[in-house]
């Protein structure tokens, strides 16, 4: 009668108690090699145990398919082993979530986080031209959050698209670049939104309520994206998937799309901050337009996977976005 592997490998360290670890941890090695060619799992080998941790990496033979083969040896260089590496080419350079890639766009946006902040800060004592740094660390922030909220609560949509610093299209990167230009211009000119509509003594009014926007406007988003978990997705979802469920507690209790409501007074809060006019008036009629049309559509799919659970949650919800209901 043949012997279970795992009690192979328990008299291969027990039958020669003289022999130097290495002789050890050889015939455990062999009693788990025995025991793969015998179709053993991974999961009733002795490779769990303690007095070998380190010594071998457990193969996830369903995963070989995906990476190469490494050479793994003991300590004492006695033999040697190729065993599988389990690595997804996504997670390689150019995969949807390139570790390389996501650690890059983390490391600069941090940078940019902590320059923009320390220039605004440095400037705010001398002039109004602080503004414009502390705009590019709140984008910063935001870019960042993105991709952290996604990869701590729904972590299979965690790739590189995650950070949202290209997938939003030209118009985007237009948007912040224009809003930035009317802030310089309007700081060499010596012109602001204050100075222009607002009397002096109520100057620091579209600053705070600027600030209050911002603050309440990324909380509510990255409290949405989270309350949300493997139910968010940055894309608007065509097909109903396995596990998808409609969300109504939490914030979703009162807000029907807060991550919505969160990036639309974000949005107008950031040209508040920067005293702009014409941005403030452009951004309030573009993210206006862009959400009421992206929810319309959205609200339709979603009425096709939940149908009257959909419809009675509407009617008891609120978007929070002006004319859009």
């Amino acid at each position: 009668m043949t012997e279970h592997p795992h009690q192979q490998a328990s008299l291969a360290t027990s039958s020669s108690p003289g022999l130097p670890e290495h002789h050890h941890l050889k015939r455990v090695f062999e009693a788990m090699q025995n025991g793969r060619e015998e179709g053993t799992t991974p999961e009733e080998l002795p490779y769990k145990r303690h007095a070998y941790e380190g010594h071998f990496r457990p193969v996830d033979h369903s995963q070989a398919s995906y990476g190469g083969h490494a050479s793994g040896y003991d300590d004492d260089g006695d033999y040697s082993q190729r065993y599988a590496s389990p690595i997804s080419p996504t997670y390689l350079p150019g995969g949807s979530k390139s570790l390389s890639g996501i650690s890059m766009r983390a490391f600069f946006l941090g940078l940019s986080l902590g320059l923009s902040l320390s220039l605004s800060l440095f400037l705010t004592a001398h002039t109004t031209l602080w503004r414009a740094p502390a705009f590019l660390a709140l984008l910063s922030l935001f870019h960042f959050l993105e991709y952290w909220t996604t990869a701590r609560y729904n972590t299979n949509q965690g790739n590189t698209s995650a950070f949202l610093l290209t997938s939003n299209g030209s118009a985007y990167n237009f948007a912040h670049s224009t809003a930035m230009l009317e802030c310089l211009i309007s700081h060499y000119f010596n012109l602001s939104f204050a100075d222009l509509w607002i009397p002096e003594r109520y100057k620091y009014v579209p600053l705070a309520l600027g600030a209050l926007l911002l603050l309440v406007g990324q909380t509510t988003r990255s409290l949405a994206m989270a309350q949300a978990g493997r139910n968010f997705n940055h894309h608007v979802q065509t097909k109903r998937i396995a596990g998808h469920e409609l969300v109504t507690d939490g914030i979703y209790a009162r807000l029907r799309h807060p991550s919505y409501f969160g990036f639309f007074w974000w949005g107008l809060g950031t040209q508040l901050l920067l005293g702009n006019a014409l941005c403030f008036i452009g951004y309030s009629l573009v993210l206006w337009r862009f959400f009421r049309g992206r929810i319309r559509v959205e609200e339709k799919y979603l009425t096709s996977f939940f149908g009257k659970q959909y419809e009675d949650y509407r009617s008891s919800t609120w978007v929070g976005i002006p004319f859009i209901r």
